[in-house]
């Protein structure tokens, strides 16, 4: 029997009045899954209402108690641990290994935003007039909203909502249509635990009219989303007419340049497993490689070799593989539409270029070669697994060439030379650079995107002031 879920709102499960659903598919082996409501605006009106409500009493609480809160979650996320891994499997077609490691970080994560309520906190500035202090206090912005994509569905809830709670915010989430299944056992978890009702909620639908309410009702003091360009457009167009702020991440094409100095094992490595994660369905995936000329034949026979060692199948039945299939039938014609695009315009698939079985949205791990800076493949983002590659001959040009793009998120090099790294540092335009590693962030650090891949951040303590406003008081005495 499929299961049909129900929004959360107010510390109650709600059904949707419009007795509209979404089918949730398993993109492993287009089964059905589960069925969520089609929410409307009415809906994500209601929440916002009830988060409002809930507000001014869960900022009242010591930040200590809130924290504790997130604890208490956290908790009960890792005893649901097998279950909720399951889920993020059959919904996202992630291989266990990966959604494990997303269910666990999530747990971590509330956990480390937790450990932040003893520890934000304003200053004393010295005023240019006797007996005056300056005080600059740190409050919460009040209700606050949050649009989540499906790539790391559950993890995202908690990149919200654990920095909103601590610093004494309420959240209303809007999951992905495609991905709700892992939100619906989250909201289970609060529910249980007896987190106070409206602190956080959630409302099943798309994002055209659930979106657009979580982004321009006027109660709402911040609004996060990670998802794409078009969608970070459409949400500052609703904001802008509260002057609501908005925190975006949005997409990314990452470049990785590989030096003539590199350690070649070690980049191969590195940017084989940033390119096949979660199937090349990560904003900050390596998503284009730059090769010095020197050892381009190397590199090329090194990750060919690599390449067709990834393993791929149904994440369900394997847990020795690599990578899953896509998210939808729909991604799986726009990846191979990408390669059929680069061919015809003088690329050359040396490994992969084409879906895998007739079940399932697979793409076999592709190698494009022969390309050129102008062409779609290494302008637009490919979602995909597969690696585009390109040679020069120093680094500046390597730079230049990786700053041509509208996109900058995150970026990589490989290098055994510190100048050439430091070099490449004070050049390179983007959020994030890694350096001889993966491209995978850490929750201390600071995720955030230049150009269009967004505004503001997560993460670290820069992430959290994103859900923090400033007072500052003028205190004259005698």
């Amino acid at each position: 029997m499929t299961t049909h879920h129900q929004h959360y709102i107010n510390g109650a499960f709600v059904a949707d009045h419009n007795d509209k659903w979404i089918e949730v598919i398993n993109p492993a082996t287009e089964a059905l899954l589960s069925r969520v409501p089609e929410g409307s605006k009415h809906d994500a009106a209601q929440a916002i209402d009830a988060a409002e409500v809930a507000q001014p009493g869960w900022e009242a609480l010591p930040a200590v108690e809130r924290g504790n809160w997130l604890r208490k979650i956290a908790v009960a996320i890792r005893q649901r641990e097998p279950e909720l891994t399951a889920t993020i499997v059959a919904e996202g077609g992630k291989t266990q290994g990966l959604a494990q490691t997303e269910v666990l970080f999530t747990a971590d994560y509330l956990e480390y935003m937790a450990e932040w309520a003893r520890r934000y906190d304003g200053e004393i500035i010295n005023s240019d007039r006797p007996n005056e202090n300056i005080f600059v206090f740190k409050k919460a912005i009040g209700v606050t909203t949050g649009i989540l994509p499906w790539n790391f569905p559950f993890f995202l809830i908690a990149r919200k909502a654990a920095p909103a709670l601590v610093t004494g915010n309420t959240i209303v989430i809007k999951p992905s249509e495609l991905t709700p299944n892992n939100a619906a056992i989250f909201a289970q978890i609060i529910h249980e635990i007896g987190l106070p009702k409206g602190v956080i909620n959630f409302v099943y639908g798309y994002g055209p009219e659930i979106g657009q309410e979580l982004a321009g009702n006027p109660k709402v003091g911040l609004v996060s989303l990670t998802g794409s360009v078009n969608a970070g457009i459409a949400t500052m167009e609703a904001a802008a007419k509260n002057v609501t702020k908005v925190s975006l991440e949005l997409g990314g094409k990452a470049p990785a340049i590989v030096m003539d100095d590199a350690d070649l094992d070690l980049a191969v490595k590195a940017i084989v497993s940033s390119r096949v994660i979660n199937t090349g369905q990560v904003c900050n995936c390596a998503e284009r490689v730059y090769v010095q000329e020197g050892i381009y034949d190397r590199f090329i026979s090194a990750l060919t070799a690599a390449m067709q060692q990834v393993k791929f199948g149904n994440p369900a039945e394997q847990n020795d593989i690599d990578m899953g299939p896509l998210i939808t039938a729909a991604a799986l014609e726009r990846v191979e539409q990408k390669v059929a695009n680069a061919v015809a315009d003088g690329g050359k698939v040396l490994l992969g270029g084409k879906r895998a079985g007739s079940k399932g949205f697979y793409f076999e791990p592709t190698i494009i070669t022969g390309v050129r800076q102008d062409m779609e493949i290494m302008q637009q983002e490919i979602f995909g697994p597969v690696l585009p590659v390109m040679t020069f001959k120093t680094l500046d040009e390597a730079v230049a060439l990786a700053n041509d793009c509208e996109y900058g998120l995150t970026s990589s090099i490989y290098t055994q030379n510190l100048n050439t790294a430091m070099v490449a540092l004070r050049k390179l335009k983007f959020g994030e650079t890694y350096i001889n590693r993966e491209n995978f962030e850490a929750m201390q650090g600071f995720h955030a995107g230049w150009r269009k891949s967004g505004i503001g951040g997560a993460d670290g303590r820069h992430g959290l002031e994103e859900f923090l406003q400033t007072h500052v008081a003028y205190l004259q005495f005698s």
